[in-house]
């Protein structure tokens, strides 16, 4: 089972006045990134928060949100009415000493710190009880929602694994033509420079022998076909897929095929090396977004 690192929760529940809502989000990420953002006076929550969503939501640039509103919660802020004024005051004489216009003051001075601060509250532990059961349904939907993304990243990955499998079938023939025509242009070019009649043959079959060795491709395309298998066992395991081991194993698919390619002195066999390249870079894409 593969999971995507894409996802999206959220859900709501009442208590008592209040309507309290989790929203998680996530995009993909090689570490683990969480910011939250909470309500003030759930700030002493945050650790356990961020082990609550990291046990859960695993790897992944993660966004959560805390979102607690209420008919009263305009009781919740207050206004420091003293220093609203004393920085009225002295804003006020500084623009007409410096003939600045004023603008919008009073929006200016709200956002200026301890002018509207949040009420300090003890918790309320059913309040957090309920905080904690709307939090594990937003996880719930955010992991139902990572495995049908992921469902269908993995009917992709089966379906390029499928077509590089399809290639490598394609190279035998053209292998066997490759060492033809490479016996061949060998031949004719010691015939133009030496001449048919100084041509050793047994010299000249070794020499072909030793070169045909240097570019055989034979354990690459064993070791592929390897890979290609392994890959795919690892899509057919029913636990979570972690993203790191597929893509090591992209990685080894990788490496044969550049190797082909790097030995192969046929065009043919080149045209199927570099169908084999696109299909693994969009591979290495979906991966990439795994979890």
């Amino acid at each position: 089972m593969l999971l995507s690192m894409t996802g999206y929760g959220r859900a709501s529940q009442n208590y008592k006045d209040k309507v309290i809502s989790a929203e998680i989000r996530s995009l993909n990420s090689k570490y683990t990134d969480i910011r939250l953002k909470l309500p003030q006076n759930y700030r002493e929550k945050e650790s356990d928060l961020r082990k609550l969503i990291t046990d859960k939501a695993d790897r992944g640039k993660i966004d959560f949100a805390l979102d607690i509103t209420s008919p009263h919660g305009d009781e919740e802020y207050s206004l420091n009415i003293p220093l609203f004024k004393k920085y009225h005051s002295e804003l006020t004489k500084l623009s007409q000493e410096l003939d600045i216009p004023s603008g919008d003051l009073i929006q200016s001075i709200l956002k200026l710190p301890n002018v509207v601060s949040a009420e300090e509250q003890s918790l309320d532990e059913g309040e957090w009880t309920t905080i904690l059961q709307t939090i594990h349904q937003a996880l719930d939907k955010f992991a139902q929602f990572r495995e049908s993304e992921g469902a269908a990243m993995e009917d992709d990955l089966r379906l390029r694994i499928q077509t590089i499998e399809n290639l490598l079938e394609q190279l035998d023939p053209h292998e066997a033509e490759r060492v033809t025509k490479l016996r061949q242009r060998l031949y004719q070019n010691l015939e133009e420079y030496l001449g048919k009649d100084k041509i050793d043959e047994n010299r000249f079959e070794q020499e072909i022998m030793f070169y045909l060795e240097k570019i055989d491709i034979n354990e690459e395309k064993v070791r592929l076909s390897q890979h290609c298998k392994y890959f795919i066992e690892a899509l057919d395991k029913k636990a979570a897929v972690k993203g790191r081991k597929l893509s090591f194993i992209s990685q080894e698919i990788g490496r044969e095929i550049n190797t082909m390619g790097a030995k192969a002195y046929s065009h043919d066999i080149q045209r199927i090396v570099v169908g084999m390249k696109d299909e693994l870079e969009k591979i290495k894409e979906q991966v990439a977004n795994s979890v």
